[in-house]
């Protein structure tokens, strides 16, 4: 097949149009095109009075290499495609992996496709069940400190938008797309410059991954906690697992460690252990939240009619070397409750698949090294993220979230609420001076960018925009170390994910997890 980039089609222009344009660009007739697939599309809003689509199309022609050998254009070469083998293989015992989030879903998916019947153990419940003890809390419940935003089936970022767009390039993502398309999701996140799938649909998608890992031979045990490992002369010999109140080990040499940044439990357990771990560097802030027309208007222009809701994606480097960053933005979408441990407060964005929510938020985070950490040794960010979220909860006095609007906070007013933002956070926000909650090293890089990033995306520094605090989940604040072959050194354990420090979102996690499933499949060979 031959791919052809760079063909533009104006807002509300049919994608019927592609054959034609394709045709045009490869110098023949629309006729010796067999077939046409979208391979990506993207929006370009660069300039405002000239937004358009950008495509690339795998065609499907007689006579591929002859036309190759004669086009001049930039735009044509050949189409590479890329095929995922899974070897089938067989081993002693079964293979054990620690959390169903991305990284454990599809190493799960990987070994189970090889034959080896992977145990998978997840702390928290299926999807469902976590949906409905979310929303209880969200609506002013109780938190289940073992199923909740953080913990159960799909991990953290199965209520987070389900963004698939990722800083890292590896042919293996192409396979993860199919998987989710297969599972249920949407076919356009197979071309789509920035893919979601959206809270919504995702929670369906993680179940069916889970079934088709149960019908090739896995299992999937929810509620059931990794505790301790047991080790002869550095090598896995078993893991120990709390499920139902009841404790028991289970006979293991190889595990796959995809426990997600937020099991602080599990942290401390490999640090009674000697694992090694080290600190690293990661990321605090709060959560900006605009109104989603604001948003729009500031990247489309006056008219914005027929594109997807705006997103942004910001970054400023400040002179005394600090620097702050948005992640994870939520077009149309809702700042969430996302604590995982009683007596403490911390927060999340989602959306679900159409992003038709009335605002736009984002995590507004500054970048901290592990000498700012007030607490020294291996979990110090750890301990730094449960003091301000203990801190949070303490100023609220319960589960609503700490909030300022952006004028308020540049002056150190905490004022009574926005009179243009409503905040989407449930069940509900404390209006406070977020200087009281977060430190200093936070706070003074936040006041020095707001502004700075106001003069890149128009109005993100308006003062009625609310600030909801605390965002300290935003990545692990520990590396897990493993070796060129992804082992700790303890033989046996694979750390693997976001919670060991090696992936940051949901593409890049399942990446590692089919890595890691590559890795434990090599030593088996």
């Amino acid at each position: 097949m031959i791919l052809v980039r760079s063909l533009r089609l104006e807002t509300g222009e049919s994608e019927e149009k592609l054959r034609k344009k394709a045709a045009r660009e490869l110098h023949i007739s629309e006729r010796d095109i067999r077939g046409l697939t979208v391979a990506k599309k993207s929006l370009d809003a660069r300039k405002k009075n000239d937004i358009h689509w950008l495509y690339s199309v795998a065609v499907e022609v007689h006579g591929e290499d002859k036309l190759l050998a004669r086009t001049k254009s930039k735009n044509v070469c050949r189409f590479e495609e890329f095929h995922y083998d899974i070897p089938r293989l067989s081993a002693n015992k079964r293979p054990v992996i620690a959390g169903f989030g991305p990284a454990g879903m599809f190493a799960a998916l990987v070994l189970a496709e090889a034959g080896l019947r992977p145990i998978v153990l997840e702390r928290g419940q299926d999807a469902e069940s976590r949906r409905k003890a979310v929303e209880a809390f969200r609506a002013g419940g109780a938190l289940d400190p073992e199923c909740n935003v953080q913990f159960g089936e799909g991990g953290a970022g199965t209520f987070s938008d389900g963004k698939l767009n990722t800083g890292i390039r590896d042919k293996r993502i192409r396979w993860m797309l199919e998987q989710f398309v297969r599972h249920g999701a949407p076919e356009c996140i197979l071309y789509d410059a920035k893919p979601h799938i959206g809270t919504d649909i995702l929670i369906d998608v993680v179940q069916r991954i889970r079934k088709t890992v149960i019908g090739l031979g896995g299992e999937v045990r929810f509620g059931a906690k990794l505790t301790g490992l047991v080790a002869d002369k550095n090598v896995l010999r078993g893991v120990e697992v709390t499920e139902a109140g009841k404790e028991y080990t289970i006979d293991c040499d190889r595990l796959i460690l995809a426990i997600g940044h937020s099991a602080r439990d599990t942290f401390q357990m490999l640090e009674r252990l000697g694992v090694p771990m080290e600190p690293k560097p990661f990321s605090m802030g709060v959560r900006i939240e605009h109104r989603q027309a604001d948003i729009d208007a500031a990247q489309y222009g006056a008219v914005h009619d027929g594109l997807p809701p705006a997103d942004y994606s910001l970054n400023v480097h400040l002179p005394d070397g600090t620097s702050a960053y948005t992640f994870c933005m939520c077009p149309g979408g809702e700042v969430i409750a996302a604590a995982s441990e009683e007596g403490g407060i911390c927060t999340n964005g989602m959306s679900c698949s159409d992003r038709g929510g009335e605002n736009a938020n984002s995590a507004l985070l500054v970048t901290l090294h592990p000498e700012d950490f007030p607490y020294e040794g291996t979990l110090g960010g750890m301990y730094w993220q449960r003091e301000i979220e203990r801190r949070a909860f303490a100023l609220s006095g319960d589960y609503k979230a700490c909030a300022q609007t952006v004028g308020g906070f540049l002056r150190h007013e905490s004022g009574t609420g926005s009179e243009k933002v409503t905040p989407s956070y449930r069940p509900g926000v404390h209006w406070c001076e977020l200087h009281e909650l977060l430190p200093e090293r936070i706070t003074s890089v936040l006041e020095a960018a707001l502004p700075e990033l106001g003069k890149k995306l128009r109005g993100f520094d308006d003062p009625e925009a609310v600030l909801t605090a605390p965002e300290t989940r935003s990545s692990s604040p520990v590396r897990i170390l493993r070796n060129e072959r992804r082992v700790s050194q303890l033989r046996g354990l694979y750390p693997c994910g976001e919670g060991a420090g090696y992936a940051g979102g949901i593409t890049s996690a399942a990446v590692d997890g089919m890595k890691c499933a590559e890795a434990l499949m090599e030593s088996l060979e």
